[in-house]
């Protein structure tokens, strides 16, 4: 499906169409946008490609059986939070996971807390990826492979054809340009 004739209906807009028809065609150009956010989330939990991208699949089922169920204003950050709470939930499974649940982990936050927190969690997740956009392609390219998808240099340099040591800078000079860049969209924000 091509997305990009979406790419100016906000996600607030796609989640009202898809609770007014539920149309799951709304879902997934939501989803279609955040494929890659998802694969790094899981990939920074289950630091394995093939359960990463197993993982996207089993979080894009869930989303599409269960968000008819919630009042979801901030899509981004709850898609987060579901992505996340399913690699934890698999790593718990896999025995890997023994963290102490504690009273703070079980505790329910108020909803202006929680609702403050989505903001937040929304806003950072919308400069990085506003950030990451602005970087140039090969730039782009290697932070995008290297911190999301976890590919080492000799796999980057394999794909793209760079030197390592292009490869090497093209990381370095992006992840320095990347924390500019946030710097100044949290100033502005």
């Amino acid at each position: 499906m091509n997305t990009e004739k979406f790419k100016h209906i906000s996600d607030t807009e796609l989640l009202h169409y898809f609770n007014n028809d539920k149309n799951n065609e709304w879902l997934g150009i939501l989803l279609q946008r955040y494929t890659l956010l998802l694969l790094g989330v899981c990939m920074k939990y289950l630091k394995n490609e093939e359960e990463a991208k197993d993982a996207v699949q089993q979080v894009f089922l869930k989303v599409i059986a269960e968000l008819h169920k919630y009042k979801v204003d901030y899509f981004k950050s709850w898609l987060y939070m579901v992505a996340k709470n399913h690699c934890l939930m698999q790593l718990r499974n896999k025995g890997q996971y023994n963290a102490e649940i504690n009273e703070q982990l079980l505790a329910t936050p108020d909803e202006t807390q929680a609702e403050e927190s989505f903001i937040q969690k929304d806003i950072v997740l919308t400069n990085m990826e506003t950030a990451l956009q602005q970087l140039n392609k090969e730039q782009r390219e290697c932070v995008t492979l290297f911190y999301l998808q976890k590919k080492t240099y000799q796999e980057i340099t394999a794909i793209t054809n760079y030197s390592l040591l292009q490869v090497k800078s093209h990381i370095q000079n992006g992840k320095r340009n990347l924390k500019i860049m946030l710097q100044a969209l949290q100033q502005n924000g």
